[in-house]
This record gives C-alpha cells, structure tokens and sequence, in this order.
C-alpha cells in the first residue's frame, strides 16, 4: 500500500506505474481516491472547527449562567447541541470515506523499481544469468510421476481417494529423500546466518490482507469455516505477520529469519501437462527465508536471497537460472521480483522452483511494522522473502538431474548425511 501523501504528491507517477503493470481499469482508483482523500481531510477540519467552537460556546454558557443570564444560556445550549449532532453526522461519514479510502489504496499498485522490464505477462520475463552447465543424457528421462513410481514412492490414486486431486502420499526412499531435501535446506540457512523457524500454520483476515492482495487471497488461500483463520499459502505470511503492529529498535535490524512449513493452495485454473503430477498441488512443503531490513539495506538482501537458493540447487548438482520478472507479472506489492529456474532433461528447458521478492514498505504499512531509527525518526520497514526450497516440486529437478542410466538415483555428497550415509537410491 503506497502513502496517501505520496498519491497526492505524484498521481501522474501512480498513473504510470499502474500503466507499466498493463492494469488500466485501475487509473480512475487514483482520482477516485484523491478525492476521497481531500473529502476525508475537509471532514477533520471542519471536525475540529467545530470542537474548536463548542468549546468556546460552552465556556460562554458558564459565563452566562454565573450572571444569571439563563435565556441567553439556553440558546447557546441549542448552538451547541446543533454542533454535537453534525460532528456526529461528519464522524459517521468519516468512518466511511477512511474505510473506501484504504480499499482503494490497497488495490493500487506498489510502485515498481526502475530496472524491473515492461511485460505484459511471464512470457516477457528476462533471462538473468544461467548456473551450471544444462546437461540432456543419451537415455530417456520418464516423467517424474514414473520416476517415483519405479522406486514405489508416490502413491497418487490412494490420495485421490482420501482427498482428491492435487495430493499425492510419498513413499519409502522419495518419502525420505522429500525430507532429506529439507532438513539440508533447513541447516543450509542456519549457516549462513538465519535464525531457524517454524510458524503458525494459520493466519487471521488482518495477516492475509496485510501481506498479499485481494486478487491473490481469493485464488490462494483456504479458509478455515466459522473462524477467522486461514491456512497459510507459504510461510513468508505468517514469518512477516510475526512483526504486526510492532516497533522495532534500528539495532536490531535485520531481522533474517529461515522457516519451515506446510503449504496449502487452491490453485485455481487449468494447467498443462507438466503441471500435472506433483508439480502443482494443493498441500507441499517449504523451506523459506524472509527478511525485514532498513529500507537502503534491501536491494542489497534482494541479491543474497536470491543467490542463497541458487548456491543451494548449484550443491546439489542442478543446474538454474534466474529471470527478472517483468512488470504485468509482478503482484501489486511486489517492487522487484526473480524467479529461480531449474533444467529439466526430460523437457530440455527449465522451470520455475523459488521466487524472491522485494516488497519494500508495502505489507509493513500495511501491518504496521515500523523502526524507531537511531535519531528517534520513525518509519516503516522493507520486507523480502524468497523459497530456499519447496518440494515435491524440487524432487521433479534433482530426479531429473541425478537420475542414471539403471534407473538408480545418485544422492550428491552434501545430501548423504541426510540420507544415512547412502550414495544412491536403487529402483523396486
């Protein structure tokens, strides 16, 4: 959410901002909500005007009442009364042009940073840099589900059955493997310095609305009925809603944070064919990392977020790249946004395995997360999140990528520990 002085100051901006994104049915938000800025600011000083005279009336009543004056009294009681009604009537209007005023400035775009490409879509994305060499093997790579299956390790009927699409039960070695990718993920980012976390796995209306859009909720997340609870989407939402309404001391600043959670998605709409299987579903796992910074600070942490998921996926012999997300693909509250691509053989092109973010002061406006600088100045945080790891939809690339000729699964060195010492995995 931007600041109301900020719209008011540069509309034109606002405007084009809201242009670049390709979301033209919203500029006449910008007008609409200058006006109802410039009514809520008429409504507080004729508010105070009021206040201001019915105070000044009440003290002449006094007056008159000490010299026995009771009939000019009365009349001034009446003028008084007449003030009371209409800042009642002005307070109720208040309420109500404050309430469609924030709506509105919460559909409005965050303003997006200069180096972010015009896009209309994720078709426009721009290829950063690629990470280690994409390799295609002379022998066939199946498709992940069969993978998994040659080692009886994913049972997606059963699941079918006792929950429906979008599940899946793992199984045996890529049961283990699933959490073996985890916990490495999880002591990788406790090494380099993030302090380990696991959230509520639900969240209030306030956290939701706080962190993400209208739009996104809706196609999102779960809520739970009869309870102002939803199931969390991705542990960035609750790891950022841990800071709601709080003033944090500049020194303790960066917050960097590292969290494990389940996932819970609608995932509305149809998807192709390599969207079937595990690499889109309802319920996974994440590993993630946020972090709440000073607002110079967060470009720098926009950098080591992103290179921290692809020093991981690098250790573990998958090769990545990373695309700068153009602007129609970014979320209203996004700044800046890449994603983290691993190789698939099998398709011989990659895919999308991690996000980051960089959602400078909008969710901390929004939540009310603001820092007491050192010269007793106040102001709102930056806040970044990005995927150390989700799988089942990681297994897809390391499978693909570590899968041999004999239909056995190379673990890499770095994994082994977490998988009992083994080298490979060995097909049923």
């Amino acid at each position: 959410m931007l600041d109301i002085k900020f719209v008011r100051s540069n509309p034109d901006v606002v405007k084009e901002n809201i242009k670049k994104k390709f979301q033209d049915e919203k500029l006449p938000l910008v007008d609409e909500v200058l006006e109802l800025d410039q009514r809520n600011r008429d409504i507080k000083g004729e508010v105070e005007a009021l206040r201001a005279n019915k105070n000044k009336i009440s003290k002449q009543i006094g007056a008159c009442m000490a010299q026995g004056k009771r009939e000019e009294a009365e009349v001034l009681k009446q003028e008084v009364q007449k003030s009371a009604a209409r800042i009642e009537e002005l307070s109720a209007e208040e309420k109500e042009v404050e309430e469609k005023l924030k709506k509105n400035m919460m559909i409005i775009p965050n303003i997006i940073d200069p180096s972010v490409p015009i896009g209309k879509d994720d078709s426009e994305n721009v290829e950063i840099e690629k990470f280690g060499e994409p390799v295609v093997p002379d022998f066939e790579i199946p498709y992940h589900t069969e993978i998994m299956e040659s080692f009886d390790g994913i049972d997606l009927e059963a699941a079918g059955k006792v929950a429906g699409n979008g599940f899946y039960y793992l199984m045996g070695d890529i049961a283990r493997l699933h959490s073996a990718v985890i916990s490495y993920a999880r002591d990788f980012m406790i090494d380099r310095g993030f302090t380990y976390c696991v959230p509520p796995f639900m969240i209030r209306s306030n956290v939701v609305t706080g962190v993400m859009s209208f739009a996104e909720m809706d196609a999102m997340m779960y809520k739970i009925e009869g309870e102002d609870l939803y199931l969390i989407g991705t542990s960035e939402h609750s790891m950022i809603g841990k800071f709601i309404d709080t003033m944090l001391d500049e020194g303790e600043l960066p917050k960097t944070l590292t969290s494990y959670s389940p996932c819970f998605r609608k995932e509305k709409g149809a998807h192709g064919i390599e969207e079937r299987g595990v690499y889109r579903i309802h319920q996974f796992e994440k590993q993630e990392m946020i972090v709440v910074c000073k607002p110079e600070e967060s470009k720098k942490w926009y950098d080591v977020l992103w290179k921290n998921t692809v020093d991981l996926f690098r250790s573990l012999d998958i090769p990545v790249r990373t695309l700068e997300c153009c602007s129609g693909d970014l979320a209203d509250l996004k700044v800046k946004s890449c994603d983290v691509e691993a190789w698939s053989p099998r398709q011989k092109k990659y895919f999308e395995v991690g996000s980051c973010s960089n959602l400078g002061d909008a969710q901390a406006r929004r939540l009310g997360i603001r820092v007491k600088g050192t010269d007793g100045n106040k102001y709102f945080a930056h806040t970044l999140n990005n995927t150390v790891v989700a799988p089942p939809r990681m297994l897809i690339a390391f499978l693909e990528n570590n899968l041999q000729e004999d239909g056995s699964v190379r673990i890499p060195e770095v994994l082994r520990p977490y998988m009992g010492g083994k080298e490979k995995i060995e097909r049923k």
